[in-house]
């Protein structure tokens, strides 16, 4: 049995000789056969450096430079189409996804199951990140339409099945875990220790996850282009609504200004149309 992790990098050199020290013990006690694929994601503070000295170290490290930085999702996808493992752990590289969880998630995927997704149960972020993060899922969950769990990211471990699924969706639009729920397959869930960050602060603020939550949910999800629809026809039935009761207010000589009923009406009615 072969495992693969694939952990995207981006403003943590000083992390990944902890991060590669503790994979190969949690994951020696799996398996003799595993690979760790580090991507840096356009680190600017030089990671590749540190990466090519610890796949000189260490053979099981491959490590893959993308131009520019593209953003943890397609760096995740980077790593995925070289991954080579029978099972696949994806997690992030600062260590708050502890590599000693592994052994638990395998063990769990070994009963049965294609998926299985940690589950933080308790994180251990500052209060502003924990915020916009509930925020996030909350616009997530409305705008996809499907239930999302703020517990749950993308450190988990996924049958070879499953990715080879994955690595077929060429969506310019990458999302993780929102792709491994829409491909299926028999998932389940384990209860993980969630560390705090082991250096460095994270680069997701509320504007980053707004803006992913929409591309997310307009990629995946009619739901808004029905939402604009609903806007529209709304729109239409209250200038409807209005020009009863400007037509009335005409009649009765309660409007003098000649032209200013037909304008009104009209705008409201046709900016309905238009949004619809």
């Amino acid at each position: 049995m072969h495992i693969s992790v694939v952990s995207p990098v981006y403003k943590a050199p000083k992390i990944l000789p902890e991060l590669v020290e503790r994979l190969e013990r949690s994951l020696s006690e799996i398996t003799d056969s595993f690979e760790v694929i580090l991507v840096d994601d356009g680190c600017p503070w030089d990671s590749w450096a540190v990466i090519e000295e610890l796949s000189e170290k260490n053979p099981f490290i491959k490590g893959i430079k993308l131009s520019r930085n593209f953003g943890q999702h397609y760096a995740i996808t980077a790593g995925l189409d070289h991954a080579k493992g029978d099972w696949v752990v994806v997690m992030d590289c600062d260590l708050q996804d502890q590599p000693e969880e592994i052994i638990k998630l395998h063990q769990k995927a070994l009963e049965g199951y294609e998926i299985v997704f940690a589950r933080r149960v308790k994180r251990m972020d500052d209060l502003i990140k924990k915020s916009f993060s509930k925020l996030f899922y909350k616009i997530f969950t409305y705008l996809s339409g499907l239930k999302q769990d703020e517990t749950i990211a993308n450190f988990g471990i996924y049958s070879n099945t499953v990715i080879k699924h994955i690595k077929h969706m060429r969506e310019p639009m990458r999302a993780f875990t929102p792709m491994v729920r829409w491909v299926g397959f028999t998932t389940s869930t384990v209860d993980v220790k969630h560390s705090e960050r082991y250096e460095g602060v994270s680069t997701y603020n509320f504007s980053k996850l707004l803006n992913l939550a929409l591309e997310i949910s307009i990629s995946y999800s009619d739901k808004p282009l029905k939402l604009a629809v609903k806007l529209g026809v709304f729109t239409s039935l209250i200038s409807l609504v209005l020009a009863t009761i400007l037509v009335y207010r005409y009649m009765n000589g309660s409007i003098s200004v000649i032209g200013y009923t037909s304008i009104i009406v009209s705008i409201c009615f046709f900016s309905g149309l238009i949004i619809m």
